[in-house]
């Protein structure tokens, strides 16, 4: 999903992000890591890929000052996801999904949030299993 279109997702949803928000967005991460089921997937870590929409208040990421202290950091983002999926392993990809996506919308000026988890290597004839979540900050 572009910036654009998560932009209009979210305003679809709640139409004051429109003028509101801005979306940071952190595209094709991909880590190792434990999660699955199936006996072939309990073997070691597998690829999974991380695509994030983050719609936060212009208030916080305004860019008139050009620093990167007035904005929301991709890094706490990236670093986040790291950190959740590496420290254990998870039965199910809908568990680190709803996990990543409640951090974020903890986040102060954080708006609303997607997240999609896509795990490319499971079946042979698929080119994915994917999972994804959008939440608003009530």
């Amino acid at each position: 999903m572009s910036t654009t279109s998560a932009l209009l997702a979210f305003a679809a949803l709640r139409p004051d992000l429109a003028q509101r928000g801005r979306v940071l967005s952190l595209q094709g991460l991909q880590l190792p890591v434990r999660i699955g089921v199936h006996d072939f997937e309990r073997g070691g870590p597998q690829r999974m890929r991380f695509d994030v929409d983050v719609c936060v208040d212009l208030q916080r990421a305004h860019a008139r000052t050009d620093r990167l202290s007035d904005t929301f950091d991709y890094d706490a983002i990236r670093d986040m996801i790291r950190h959740l999926a590496t420290q254990q392993h998870f039965e199910l990809q809908e568990t680190l999904c709803d996990a990543i996506l409640a951090w974020l919308l903890q986040q102060p000026g954080v708006l609303a949030a997607r997240v999609r988890t896509a795990k490319p290597d499971v079946y042979p004839d698929c080119e994915a299993v994917a999972v994804e979540r959008v939440g608003l900050r009530p």
